[in-house]
């Protein structure tokens, strides 16, 4: 293992806003006087000062993207790459775009995080980045429910969340393989089970007021949870 962490931070902002109900992708509407997305890259970035960070786009959004970033996070260096059709597909290009600076050596970490999860806070970004470092790979899970099978054994249902993070090489070299064999993952774990499933991914306790701003309830429990924080992170 590196001992230096050279990380990429990926927000993913190309989805829409089908199923909250609105014409604008959900990621650019405010919250609290700032942007979901705003938050969302705030949070992200914090504990990675020399960070790669990278924010993928609905292509349609770029106009929209340049007046939002300058205006909320001109002390963020952000890279811009367009999206595709799928979250594998966004991922996949925001990959390809790092690629070089992956085959150099120059980033070894990569984090992905969906920009509709703006409560995620710069310690869970940081914890999860360190175990991806360490160990392979790691992402936040919530225990949903235990389920008794038997006497003798305990199931535990979790739900699993964003940022999730994987050493660079690894995760590279998954999404081209799943770009040549027309493989789609419903999100990052799934393509690196699918091509490295013997990397060790580290479930890292994630947070309950993680959400992921879905439907139109949701901005109230953000707004909530903010006021709970004093609108810090």
């Amino acid at each position: 293992m590196d001992g230096e962490i050279r990380i990429a931070v990926v927000v993913l902002a190309a989805g829409s806003g089908t199923r909250f109900g609105h014409t604008t992708n959900k990621v650019w509407l405010p919250l609290s006087g700032r942007r979901i997305i705003s938050r969302s890259l705030a949070n992200a970035v914090k504990s990675f000062p020399k960070s790669r960070n990278i924010l993928v786009i609905n292509p349609d959004d770029a106009a929209l993207a340049k007046d939002v970033l300058g205006r909320e996070a001109r002390h963020i260096k952000v890279e811009i790459v367009a999206g595709g059709a799928s979250r594998h597909e966004s991922e996949h290009n925001a990959l390809m775009h790092l690629a070089p600076a992956i085959e150099a050596g120059k980033v070894n970490v990569v984090m992905i995080h969906d920009g509709a999860r703006p409560l995620a806070t710069s310690i869970l970004f940081h914890d999860i980045a360190m175990a991806a470092h360490h160990h392979g790979g790691a992402l936040p899970a919530i225990v949903v429910d235990p389920l008794e099978i038997d006497i003798h054994e305990t199931r535990q249902i979790v739900r699993v969340q964003t940022p999730q993070a994987f050493r660079a090489k690894e995760l590279l070299e998954a999404y081209t393989k799943a770009d040549r064999d027309g493989f789609v993952g419903t999100d990052t774990a799934a393509c690196m089970e699918e091509y490295f499933p013997n990397v060790q991914t580290i479930a890292v306790t994630g947070e309950v007021t993680n959400v992921k701003i879905t439907y139109p309830q949701d901005l109230v429990i953000a707004e909530h949870v903010l006021e709970k924080r004093g609108y810090k992170e």
